[in-house]
């Protein structure tokens, strides 16, 4: 079992930055690969970025060159730091592990944290 729970959500102006955490416990937890996705209301989950234990990331279109995904694998932590934000980027964050690497679909990944809210202002 891997227990995740995220940090550092809030309100921020357009263009500012942001960078979220995500704290990891349970066994073997460097055996899994961690995303990052989002969901804005009304709308569905979407991928965000996803990143494996050895550091091969991956990231959706809508946040490349603005978001990076990172992990320290010492502290058990993976974070997405996120520059430029933008009103279209208001959402509740969550960071999801899975068994499998480089996986963009939320259904191939079976844990979750409670999600951290970000909104950006105009």
């Amino acid at each position: 079992q891997v227990q995740l729970v995220e940090s550092g959500g809030g309100l921020v102006q357009t263009g500012e930055s942001r960078r979220l955490s995500c704290a990891t416990s349970g066994r073997t937890v460097s055996a899994y690969s961690m995303g990052w996705f989002r969901q804005a209301p009304g709308m569905e989950r979407e991928f965000v970025a996803t990143i494996t234990w050895s550091g091969t990331t991956d990231y959706a279109d809508s946040v490349k060159g603005r978001f990076t995904i990172s992990i320290d694998n010492a502290k058990n932590m993976v974070y997405l730091q996120m520059n430029s934000l933008k009103p279209e980027d208001t959402a509740v964050y969550y960071c999801a592990g899975t068994l499998i690497p480089r996986a963009i679909h939320s259904g191939a990944y079976p844990y979750w944290g409670p999600g951290t809210q970000v909104t950006v202002s105009s």
